[in-house]
């Protein structure tokens, strides 16, 4: 399949030129590394066609103290669009490569042909290739304050006037947002800070109420243990009692060396790693839930239909008081979510699995303006008790970033669940997915839509249709489907009569 801009309007989408230096990602080395050859391939064997650019825009949108400005990639693809006036589907990036997210984005390629529309992914400012300052984006406080949500928001924004006001037939085409997780997040909030710019958002798994205040901090881990029950309550009760085994096993050196050898871990743990290592089984468990597919994926890692109850399948609850004879049992689950394929020699405990998102880049967003309270107790919950300190929180932050942290910006930056001033947003939701917990779980008003999937994990209204797709996702995306038609037949009329208007002054 081919795809991409014709000639003649792939060359008037010329960067802009400004006076200050240009920032760009790609001096001094290959842009295009193996993982992101790697996805090339792989769109085009999923029929994702799509072409490379890179767009120059401002580092501070909001002050004139900065004029640097650095190049953002963005992503391709007209094979439907009709160029002329036809919707343009724009997928707000989230913490991550782009094609990353393109790649598990399939529902906009699905209806791309119903609409016509031209299909854009923008990646978010210091993530994947898109650094402002290459060398030194998050290691230089006074350069990493940058990375917020509102200034990716400009950049969006940015782009988005800029291809309307220069790629022929563009003019009049409305905008679409979608996005799932973070990256749902931004769709909503795009649409509630630029309704000007973009007429309507599609918000998959967007946690926009997770935070202080908002939402309980257990809620997040409830859902993870629901998740993990459905089939059965054997399995969060023996995840449960592995954490004690796991403490005593870190008590000696001798259950450290069994645990790293049994464990077949890259590197011998010790005992002052006790608290990573909870994380890192914590957050391996989060994933499972995330990613409770019902047919084969690879987005976070490579895993089977319905990972979760495989993983449970793994779980007995007859192994008496053995320590080692439980953390066996465990080692699968663990087996099963980094080497599915059997081509990993050691697993390593310091990483997730994935070198595609930008734990960093997050972790900083976390600290400032993305605090998302998580607690668990241990008892409501499968997970070791972790209680919220918010004091605590904070302080690593500073210390680790020399940041101040901003528990309440986001919620008085958007408005929280306040949200009714705004309009044409569908919030999707899939019961098995934790960060549904955060999530807008029933419609605000006619126009600001909650659609709720029973049995779908994380975005996964926005994933490729497959015929393993329960009924209840099918109908999510039948729902925003329609919506979409009504939002751009609201803005085409609207166009039209603001056009009609524009002339009568000039009768």
């Amino acid at each position: 399949m081919t795809a991409g801009l014709s000639g003649r309007a792939e060359a008037r989408w010329a960067h802009r030129r400004h006076s200050a230096p240009v920032v760009s990602p790609r001096a001094g080395r290959m842009w295009c590394r193996v993982l992101l050859l790697t996805a090339l391939c792989a769109s085009q064997a999923l029929g994702y066609g799509y072409k490379t650019y890179w767009y120059t825009t401002q580092v501070d949108h909001f002050s004139f103290a900065n004029n640097d400005v650095f190049e953002m990639k963005y992503l391709v693809n007209d094979t439907w669009w009709n160029g002329n006036g036809g919707p343009i589907f724009f997928y707000a990036g989230n913490e991550g490569d782009i094609e990353l997210f393109l790649e598990n984005t399939g529902f906009m390629f699905d209806i791309a042909p119903e609409f016509s529309a031209l299909i854009v992914f923008a990646e978010h400012r210091y993530y994947g290739q898109s650094l402002p300052y290459p060398n030194s984006s998050l290691s230089d406080p006074s350069k990493a304050g940058y990375l917020t949500s509102e200034q990716a928001l400009a950049d969006y924004a940015d782009l988005l006037t800029y291809m309307r006001a220069t790629l022929p037939g563009a003019g009049d085409s409305p905008v679409i947002a979608f996005g799932g997780s973070y990256g749902g997040m931004l769709a909503a909030w795009f649409r509630v800070k630029y309704p000007h710019v973009v007429q309507g958002a599609i918000a998959s798994s967007a946690p926009i109420l997770q935070f202080t205040d908002i939402t309980p901090c257990q809620a997040f881990s409830k859902v993870v243990t629901q998740t993990f029950a459905k089939d059965s309550e054997e399995c969060p009760r023996v995840i449960r009692k592995s954490w004690d085994a796991i403490d005593r096993l870190f008590e000696t050196q001798e259950g450290l060396d069994w645990l790293s050898s049994a464990w077949r871990l890259c590197k011998p743990l010790n005992g002052s790693e006790l608290a990573d290592f909870r994380m890192w089984l914590s957050d391996m468990y989060s994933n499972y839930a995330m990613i409770d597919y019902p047919y084969p994926a690879n987005f976070l890692s490579p895993l089977p239909a319905f990972p979760v109850k495989v993983a449970c399948s793994y779980l007995h609850d007859d192994h008496g008081d053995d320590d080692k004879s439980l953390l066996t049992n465990l080692y699968d689950i663990i087996n099963l979510y980094f080497n599915s394929t059997g081509g990993v020699d050691c697993i390593d405990s310091s990483s997730q699995g994935t070198d595609s998102l930008g734990d960093d880049g997050w972790y900083f967003q976390a600290c400032t303006e993305m605090i998302m309270p998580m607690c668990n107790d241990g008892i409501n919950d499968m997970f070791y008790p972790s209680p919220w300190n918010l004091t605590d929180y904070t302080a690593d932050c500073k210390r680790k970033y020399g940041a101040t942290s901003r528990p309440l910006m986001a919620p008085l930056i958007y408005g929280g669940i306040n949200l009714t001033a705004s309009s044409n947003i569908v919030f999707a939701n899939g019961l098995l997915d934790p960060w549904s917990s955060g999530g807008v779980m029933r419609s605000l008003s006619d126009t600001l839509v909650s659609v709720i999937i029973p049995n779908g994990a994380h975005h996964l209204d926005l994933r490729a249709s497959d015929p393993a797709d329960p009924p209840d996702v099918i109908e999510a995306r039948r729902v925003e489907r329609d919506f979409i038609g009504v939002w751009i037949a609201q803005y085409t009329k609207t166009a039209d009569n603001n056009q009609f208007n524009a002339a009568k002054r000039h009768w």
